[in-house]
């Protein structure tokens, strides 16, 4: 097997929850198991800026020792990471393939047109879904393969799954707290199917590190919240399923259209748990309507509201769907993944 070197924001040593840092942990401790440390070396790009050149040091060892070079960079860094290692490239000639995070890259290169040449440059560009796939060949890449996000985690049993008979019925937010992500329309919607039944029909939970941009904000809303809606703060990636599990819905009214697949649906299906989410561009390759969740047109906080108000008239639907969301988590263990991308990096 050859020598793995692995670019992307660890963050060592703090506690970082946030889609990118996890998604490249996850990457580099799975590729860890199947071929053993002594084959991996890493770098870490967390506050890379501060001391740049200590970190091009870092770059240039880490492609001289490897064979084979996966990078995960994100917004901020694609545009530095990319033609500095193909820069370096030019003196060692290894494979360089970049592992995508999140569904954003294709609206991003049609207008960033060197970096579109750039990539086309690299060994292996590797996208969570069918259809960034698409995106990426209508703008004339020919190097393009599926890496569909994974998580090491073990799904309930369906005899271990909690159904919900009567209200109040326990919602959820599991994802960085920041309006983009749409906690407002969440706590929106629940207060209104609270206000229009003239009882607590839904209690709502915000799980998640909170933005920094949005943390002043976020404060003072929190002092106008009901007694039915709390913000819980952080949790454990290895403990997401066993918080989870006690909930009947996870809520996930994302505001950004180019999402992926979500870290935080993953976990929601291995804890048995339905998603009612705003319809982003990927999200019928994710999410089955009627049959894991329940989607709503992006971005219309009245639709929103509606298909809320569906649900509590009809939560035996829900506990129907719960059986179906532990099957779907088993599409995304990472043994039925790596051993695909590790075999697909020694062929191409």
């Amino acid at each position: 097997m050859y020598k793995i070197g692995i670019c992307g924001h660890f963050g060592i040593g703090k506690e970082l929850l946030n889609g990118q840092t996890v998604k490249t942990k996850t990457l580099a401790e799975e590729i860890t198991t199947k071929i053993g440390k002594e084959l991996i070396s890493k770098v870490d790009t967390h506050n890379w800026r501060k001391k740049p050149i200590k970190l091009l040091m870092k770059c240039y060892k880490l492609i001289k020792d490897s064979e084979i070079l996966i990078i995960l960079p994100a917004h901020r860094g694609i545009k530095v990471f990319v033609p500095i290692f193909l820069l370096l490239n030019l003196f060692f000639k290894r494979k360089i393939h970049y592992v995508v995070i999140g569904g954003w890259i294709s609206n991003y290169l049609k207008e960033n047109n060197l970096l579109k040449k750039q990539l086309m440059k690299f060994d292996g560009i590797h996208v969570e879904t069918k259809n960034m796939m698409m995106e990426l060949n209508d703008l004339g890449f020919d190097n393009v393969y599926q890496l569909s996000n994974f998580k090491r985690i073990k799904p309930l049993k369906k005899v271990e799954l909690c159904y919900d008979t009567k209200p109040p019925y326990r919602l959820c937010t599991f994802s960085r707290v920041t309006e983009k992500k749409g906690i407002e329309d969440a706590i929106e919607a629940v207060c209104h199917v609270n206000e229009k039944a003239r009882e607590c029909i839904f209690t709502l939970d915000i799980y998640g590190p909170i933005d920094p941009d949005y943390a002043d904000h976020f404060n003072t809303l929190s002092k106008t919240f009901p007694s039915y809606i709390n913000y819980k703060g952080l949790v454990a990636h290895n403990s997401t399923v066993e918080v989870l599990r006690k909930y009947t819905l996870l809520l996930f009214p994302t505001k950004y259209s180019t999402e992926g697949i979500p870290g935080t649906i993953i976990d929601a299906f291995a804890a048995g748990v339905p998603v009612v989410a705003s319809k982003w561009d990927n999200y019928s390759e994710i999410i089955e309507d009627n049959i894991t969740g329940i989607g709503y047109e992006f971005n219309k906080l009245e639709d929103f509201k509606n298909k809320l108000d569906n649900v509590s008239l009809n939560i035996n639907k829900l506990n129907f769907m719960k059986k179906n969301c532990i099957e779907a988590a088993n599409n995304y263990l990472p043994e039925l993944i790596i051993d695909n991308f590790i075999e697909l990096l020694d062929r191409i």
